[in-house]
């Protein structure tokens, strides 16, 4: 089994608890990291300290992403708003946007850009996604309805009303008018954005194998993950599913658009927690509010004639301090692994 950094390096420029972290494709060793002072910080791995701050507002940055192909452009939602930055017209006295995106009705808990640049989409607590045209600079289809609130109670009206937060988003690379979200109603859906409407809905929550517990660790769907295009060869067409009650599902997406009906309850191997990232294909990174990060071997997992067996699909295992919030991968031999825990503090960790 590998081993990790015994201490893993940190990360210091937030002055509270760091919220999500994405590492560049184009510039390995550069890291962003938001926070809930508002701010962004740039970090190069080659250097000691925080390159530069930008300062976004005073509410939390809940969520980053990069512009496809162009780096220089940055993504930050903070509230029920997104921004985008130009890193190359910032200055220490001003941090003025490029644009600004005020069509979430709710906070967004996730913004994402398409390969192609012409689209981001953003997940907010209403359960709606939002697509937007960065061509036109306009909003181009709202989706909404696929992520509702399956549990009546009428003695706590707020309580049923959290179960229709959308909490994560992603592109499918392979279908380029298509989006997959996760919900905490259990839900994962896919949906055709080009005609606001979902093509398939997989129901956690009906998953009569895991029902232990489920009161207190509902199967909410918190993190998905899906390959790049440069690894759907080695890994199919899969999207990785992180859930509250502990197991990361690897979906097979376009076996389930070809079964019949709307609704299932999912299937396909699992692992473990809450926030999910892959590290180039052979790795499926997790972390969880169990205060641990575990790497799993993809393909062992992917492997049909393995009996998922936790053992030995379980490559490695980090125990931290804190809660999960966030993590990445850093396309480098070291200091590959960025963790935003419950602290402001970002640790970064070698594994290989």
């Amino acid at each position: 089994m590998a081993t990790a950094m015994e201490e893993p390096r940190k990360l210091r420029g937030h002055k509270s608890t760091a919220t999500c972290c994405i590492a560049s494709r184009d510039r390995p060793g550069i890291v962003l990291t938001s926070g809930e002072d508002g701010c962004i910080c740039w970090f190069d791995l080659r250097c000691k300290d925080v390159q530069f701050i930008i300062d976004v507002g005073t509410e939390p940055v809940s969520s980053l992403c990069f512009k496809t192909g162009n780096e220089n452009i940055l993504y930050a939602s903070c509230g029920n708003e997104i921004k985008s930055f130009d890193v190359h017209t910032l200055s220490a006295t001003s941090w003025k946007p490029l644009e600004s995106y005020n069509y979430n009705k709710d906070e967004v808990n996730q913004v994402v850009c398409n390969g192609r640049s012409s689209f981001l989409a953003s997940a907010d607590d209403s359960g709606d996604v939002k697509i937007i045209d960065l061509g036109q600079k306009c909003l181009y289809k709202t989706l909404r309805a696929g992520h509702t609130s399956p549990r009546k109670n009428v003695s706590n009206q707020h309580l049923n009303e959290t179960y229709k937060i959308c909490s994560s988003v992603q592109f499918i690379p392979w279908r380029p008018w298509e989006v997959i979200t996760g919900g905490l109603d259990s839900k994962l859906v896919l949906w055709d954005f080009s005609k606001g409407r979902s093509q398939k809905i997989i129901d956690f929550g009906s998953d009569t194998n895991n029902n232990s517990g489920q009161c207190l660790n509902p199967a909410f769907v918190h993190s998905i993950a899906i390959p790049e295009m440069d690894m759907v060869d080695k890994l199919d067409k899969i999207c990785a599913v992180a859930r509250g009650d502990g197991i990361v599902n690897l979906i097979n997406i376009e076996s389930e658009l070809s079964r019949k009906g709307t609704s299932s309850k999912g299937s396909s191997s699992s692992s473990s927690n809450n926030v999910v990232k892959r590290e180039k294909g052979r790795f499926l990174i997790s972390g969880g509010n169990d205060k641990t990060v575990k790497i799993w071997d993809c393909f062992k997992c992917l492997d049909p004639n393995n009996n998922n067996n936790n053992s030995d699909l379980l490559h490695l295992n980090i125990n931290l301090s804190k809660k999960v919030n966030w993590l990445c991968t850093n396309q480098s031999d070291s200091e590959n692994l960025v963790v935003c825990d419950t602290t402001r503090v970002v640790k970064v960790y070698s594994i290989s």
